[in-house]
């Protein structure tokens, strides 16, 4: 490796570590209390659209928090330069990167400790208050992202540039008090992830076609939960419903396995497909608010059937078309779009299913909570594989050939 690139990749594992130390020490500051009484004063200074409470309390805040975190940095932004020296690594000058990066943050939190006129807008960019234009991001910490750890839960969304962290530590999406609903809750997966979201802290609602109450066992004890019947066809009557819903799982489906007479076709899209479509529309219909924006997601089960052949032809075709249809939504989603890309699991529809419903269920919780947005789980490593580049080539196929303009006739 040339100098050059060797220069280049200290640099930046030297930015990275101290982004790890400052969103650890911002996680320790929840759990110990002496750090946790500087940490409260950040808390104590935004309204719920971010304007400042107080121009003292948000100077405060700087001196108390921002000051001693940057401080913590720039001591440990020392260990990359000894790392390399101890290694004998040329160049050695570029592991004070992460310093100079962190010397940044140092004056700016002293800047606007002093009230410096027009620095908070240059240097505090995740708290500048206005109308969120953009989703939770992804890889990099933005406005509706930071809005979540002071809003959502405190006790996540740690990270403060890269969310690296809180995918680690499973914090990126909290499911604590999310009002969630599941379709197909009466099928095996349905009942499998009511019970982990419920274990998880989420308030679960239970739709489903059947007329009996969901209950579902928690540790050894049958609990009911809210249960609302419903079937396909009958998706608007649900508009009340999922108003309060900040989670809808899109989870029912129907495999009729061999069959390929025109009925068979029908149901299978109109199942599949078309009531997923419809329900998905109009839950986003109940999103009216930047909060809307920020807390209200989709997950929708497409199946690996969107790459992989699941020796049942119409629940491929269904399911495929569904994964393309959401692909195409998620361009102009106002929410976030999840998808779970599951293999064959033990169910009704599927009896020889190799994987556990209660195993999978458990996985899509855990990958939400690291804020996955194509949420697979299956024992094939090929979909692991061709599933990205399939969705890649869609996404894009999608983006170029199509406009979210509305053309007048």
């Amino acid at each position: 490796m040339s100098n050059l690139a060797t220069g280049l990749t200290i640099a930046l594992a030297s930015v990275l570590w101290v982004e790890l130390v400052r969103d650890f020490y911002h996680a320790l500051s929840h759990l110990w209390q002496p750090l946790y009484r500087l940490h409260v004063w950040h808390h104590k200074v935004f309204r719920r659209d971010l304007s400042v409470v107080s121009d003292t309390i948000y100077r405060q805040a700087h001196w108390y928090n921002d000051v001693p975190e940057s401080l913590v940095m720039l001591v440990l932004s020392i260990l990359p330069w000894q790392l390399v020296q101890a290694g004998g690594i040329t160049p050695q000058w570029t592991a004070w990167t992460g310093s100079l990066y962190t010397l940044s943050f140092l004056f700016g939190a002293i800047a606007r400790g002093l009230g410096i006129p027009l620095v908070d807008e240059l240097t505090d960019v995740t708290h500048r208050p206005g109308e969120f234009t953009n989703l939770p991001s992804r890889w990099f910490v933005n406005r509706p992202y930071h809005w979540r750890h002071h809003f959502d839960n405190q006790d996540a969304y740690f990270s403060g540039t890269l969310t690296l962290v809180d995918k680690l530590m499973g914090t990126a999406l909290s499911l604590k008090n999310k009002r969630i609903a599941v379709t197909g809750a009466s099928g095996t997966l349905g009942t499998a992830l009511l019970t982990q979201l419920h274990l998880a802290g989420a308030k679960v609602t239970a739709l489903t076609s059947s007329q009996s109450e969901i209950t579902l066992n928690i540790a050894g004890k049958e609990q009911m939960i809210a249960t609302v019947p419903w079937q396909v066809g009958q998706e608007r009557e649900l508009l009340t419903q999922l108003d309060k819903i900040d989670i809808l799982i899109i989870n029912h489906g129907v495999n009729v396995h061999q069959e390929r007479t025109p009925a068979a076709i029908a149901k299978s899209y109109e199942v599949n497909t078309f009531s997923t479509l419809r329900l998905m529309e109009l839950f986003f219909k109940t999103i009216k608010s930047d909060r809307d924006k920020i807390r209200k997601e989709v997950w929708v089960n497409t199946s690996e059937a969107e790459v992989n052949p699941a020796f049942s032809p119409l629940y491929e075709l269904s399911k495929r078309a569904t994964g393309d249809l959401v692909t195409l939504r998620r361009l102009d989603a106002p929410c976030v779009l999840r998808k779970l890309i599951l293999g064959p699991f033990k169910s009704q529809l599927n009896p020889v299913g190799v994987m556990s419903a209660d195993w999978v269920a458990k996985q899509i919780v855990n990958l939400a909570r690291r804020d996955v947005r194509n949420i697979i789980v299956t024992i094939n490593p090929l979909t692991f594989i061709l599933f990205p580049i399939k969705e890649f080539c869609v996404a894009n196929y999608l983006r170029f050939f199509t406009s979210a303009r509305q053309h007048q006739e």
